[in-house]
């Protein structure tokens, strides 16, 4: 026979976890929220560019919550707007995409790289496979209209950087940006952007061998350790990624399980360094706005957009 104890702890236990189960799926992940940092990385005497990096949003067409907080972050008035990939969660998404984000990127500068659900519509994961290891596709057959997705990106005035470079004059400063496309399923390729860059080396804003940059940032959807190597090796001082979901299940006092890549689990949110032998940069991983429609769940991982205010020292 169980005990009177033995049954009362069964009930606490079964509360608690109906409890978390309910604060994850329904409360949680749609409690959206900025975090913000501040990096001293301009040269001296600059004036401060506020760069909103936005991740992750796996949009549905039917996440008018989210929507409409996306198209309310204008109201912070970025300098920059730094799109790090996997917008789409939806194959009817784009639309609802396009609405969220023309407040932000119709009057703002903003760049964008791909993630591999701006290629890939969601499909059914056994959740235990995503903590065990990272999914790495690249034999399934793209099945969202990716051409579609960049041309409505472009129309809106953002810059295309998969495997690319641009240059931007942000408050009297000279921003250099390179991209990656999505490491996850290997459609990155370095060498074709480290000849962007040299590109844009070889010439000043005005083609005249101008001064140099006063700040680098490098951008790229998912942290792999080699993506973040190759957006170092070209100097940037900065770099931008997403695709973590900050682990998505993060454990109290222990952090996230998961990266989803090579990345350490420890960097898998926020702010932190990335370096090697010869330079350092600063590493943001944003956490992101959503998760795939069949793993509707964040725990003690509030779903956000990054606000970084790039100063002088």
């Amino acid at each position: 026979m169980t005990s009177h104890p033995a049954r009362s702890t069964a009930a606490v236990l079964g509360a608690a976890a109906v409890g978390v189960l309910t604060w994850s799926t329904l409360i949680e992940r749609r409690l959206f929220t900025v975090r913000r940092h501040a990096l001293p990385v301009l040269p001296e005497a600059r004036t401060p560019i506020r760069v909103l990096q936005l991740s992750d949003l796996h949009l549905a067409p039917w996440q008018a919550q989210k929507v409409d907080w996306v198209r309310s972050l204008s109201e912070l008035r970025p300098d920059l707007v730094v799109l790090t990939g996997d917008l789409m969660g939806h194959r009817e998404a784009l639309p609802a995409l396009v609405h969220a984000l023309r407040p932000l990127v119709a009057h703002t500068p903003s760049v964008f790289v791909h993630g591999s659900n701006d290629y890939y519509g969601p499909l059914f994961k056994n959740p235990m496979k995503y903590l065990l290891e990272p999914s790495r596709r690249s034999t399934r057959t793209p099945d969202l209209d990716n051409v579609a997705i960049t041309r409505a990106l472009t129309d809106l005035g953002a810059i295309d950087l998969n495997n690319s470079a641009t240059r931007l004059t942000i408050r009297g400063s000279r921003v250099e940006l390179l991209g990656l496309n999505d490491p996850h399923i290997r459609y990155d390729d370095p060498d074709r952007m480290r000849a962007a860059a040299a590109a844009l080396s070889s010439q000043g804003e005005n083609g005249d061998g101008d001064d140099a940059a006063s700040v680098r940032l490098g951008v790229v959807h998912a942290p792999y350790q080699e993506a973040l190597g190759a957006l170092l090796t070209e100097g940037s001082d900065v770099i931008f990624a997403g695709h973590t979901h900050g682990g998505q299940v993060r454990v109290p006092g222990v952090g996230a399980l998961t990266a989803n890549c090579d990345l350490p689990t420890e960097q898998a949110r926020g702010l932190s360094v990335w370096f090697d032998a010869h330079r350092a940069a600063f590493l943001n991983v944003s956490a992101g706005l959503g998760n795939s429609i069949y793993a509707p769940v964040r725990f003690a991982c509030r779903p956000e957009a990054s606000l970084l205010t790039l100063e002088s020292p």
